[in-house]
C-alpha cells in the first residue's frame, strides 16, 4: 500500500452506514443539515483512545453549542464499543468499521510511522463535516492528548 488518498476541505465526505455500539445502523446522511465531527481512532479502551474519547465526552456541550455533533469510528466490534462507551460514560455514538472500508475511504487507514517503522493501520484523524456533507477541515495524524482542545480553538466562528 503506497500513497493513500486524503480528503481536503471542499471534498464531499464519503458516505457511510455503520453499526453503533448497540448494532443499530448510523449513516453520515443522518447528520445532513447539521455539522458533525467525525473522528477515527485505532482501538477502544487503549490509553490514547480513551483519553481522546473522554476529551470529546467532556467537550460535547461546547461542541454542541458550536453546532457540532460527534461520531467516533474504529475497527472494533460493536460489543467492544458498548463496553468502552459504558466504562467511560461516553455521550456520543461510536461506530464499528470492522472491514476498515470507511476508514480507507476517508484516508484514515494505511501506511503510517510508528516508532520509526512503517506500518499499516488506523491513522488517527479528525474531520469537520459541514451541514451539506462537505469536508470543512481534515486533520490527519492527530495526537490523542490535547487534540480536542486544539480543535475547539480552531472551530469556524
Amino acid at each position: 500500500m503506497s500513497e493513500q488518498q486524503r480528503l481536503s476541505p471542499g471534498d464531499q465526505a464519503p458516505a457511510f452506514t455503520l453499526p453503533d455500539s448497540e448494532g443499530k445502523p448510523v449513516s453520515l446522511s443522518d447528520y445532513l443539515g447539521r455539522s458533525v465531527v467525525v473522528y477515527f481512532y485505532p482501538a477502544a479502551g487503549t490509553p490514547g483512545c480513551t483519553k481522546q474519547a473522554c476529551d470529546f465526552r467532556d467537550s460535547i456541550g461546547t461542541l454542541g453549542e458550536s453546532g457540532y455533533n460527534v461520531v467516533g469510528i474504529s475497527p472494533d466490534k460493536p460489543e467492544k464499543l458498548a463496553e468502552f462507551a459504558t466504562a467511560e460514560g461516553l455521550n456520543f455514538p461510536l461506530l464499528s468499521d470492522v472491514d476498515r472500508s470507511v476508514l480507507a475511504a476517508w484516508g484514515a487507514y494505511g501506511e503510517k510511522q510508528n516508532y520509526g517503522k512503517t506500518v499499516v493501520g488506523v491513522i488517527r484523524s479528525t474531520f469537520l463535516v459541514d451541514a451539506e456533507g462537505k469536508i470543512a477541515k481534515a486533520m490527519y495524524n492527530v495526537r490523542a492528548t490535547g487534540h480536542v482542545a486544539k480543535l475547539l480553538r480552531e472551530l469556524p466562528a
